[in-house]
């Protein structure tokens, strides 16, 4: 019987001898036709109001609605607006403080979540990510309300205030993110060798978590330079930041001016985004092993 099976073995051998194995189907990476038309007119339908409000930044035409050629005017005219510049210098103010404050506060807030355990951690947490959560009406009518309590006047310092609530959480999201993939034994191998808890942190520990502070606050001034809705509840007297001004131009009509000046704005945002993306994907440093 063994003989006979062995037969049997030998002629499938020699039947399968000199044939080319079958190769396996490879999926289409091209995909399907209308599934990449969809695509293009979704990209289409959402940046291409984006895309005319740049082109138009450039009509020669004072009506938006007609095209008549290219020029600079409307982008040399921005620098005698003193309207517009007391808008810029007042939303880099507010973006500069705030963003510095929530930066610091917000990397200490993500090292002790990231750190440790204390009693109350949870409610810590939440508290973190309400104001990314709630809606930003919410979060203006509720901080206008604190101020009047408060009997603070609304200023400058009052926009400040606010922004550095919201964008603490920005902040310190991102840093725990960059927290999460830490290599903590670098530290520890810093403290054996006799460096201090402070020395370690300057030397071992900031660096390392430096693209993601970085990045955390890129993203927040991106945000503070950007909010309308926040700022329109608790800016005051002489307080009016750029989203602000853009927003008092835009009820008498578009002009090539707006256009010009939500470009500029456009173009910070998008570089600063792409900056803060670049540093979250930068991978931490992990120590080698010999």
């Amino acid at each position: 019987m063994n003989a006979a099976r062995e037969r049997r073995v030998g002629v499938r051998a020699e039947g399968t001898e000199g044939r080319t194995p079958k190769k396996r189907r490879q999926p289409n990476k091209r995909g399907h036709p209308g599934l990449a038309a969809y695509t293009w007119l979704v990209y289409l339908f959402l940046y291409a109001p984006i895309g005319i409000l740049v082109l138009f930044s450039f009509n020669r035409a004072r009506q938006t609605a007609v095209w008549e050629g290219w020029t600079l005017e409307w982008y040399r005219s921005l620098a005698g607006n003193d309207l517009i510049l007391t808008s810029v210098k007042n939303s880099l103010v507010v973006g500069l403080v705030a963003t510095a404050i929530a930066t610091v506060v917000g990397t200490l807030v993500a090292l002790a979540l990231g750190r440790y355990r204390f009693r109350g951690e949870g409610a810590t947490r939440a508290l973190l990510y309400l104001p990314v959560i709630i809606p930003e009406i919410v979060l203006g009518a509720a901080l206008v309300t604190f101020f009047g309590a408060l009997a603070m006047r609304l200023s400058l310092l009052t926009v400040i205030v606010a922004h550095v609530v919201f964008c603490v959480s920005y902040v310190a999201i991102v840093v725990r993110a960059r927290l999460s993939g830490f290599d903590r034994s670098l530290e520890e191998a810093a403290l054996d060798l006799g460096a201090r808890p402070l020395a370690t942190f300057v030397r071992v520990t900031l660096p390392l978590i430096a693209p993601g502070i970085v990045a955390g606050a890129l993203l927040s001034f991106t945000i503070s330079i950007d909010d309308y809705v926040i700022t329109s509840f608790v800016a005051g007297v002489g307080a009016t930041t750029l989203p602000l001004q853009i927003y008092s131009m835009l009820k008498v009509g578009v002009t090539p001016e707006v256009n010009a000046v939500s470009s500029l704005l456009l173009l910070v945002t998008i570089v600063m985004i792409t900056i803060a993306t670049r540093l979250q994907q930068t991978p931490p440093e992990r120590g080698e092993t010999s």
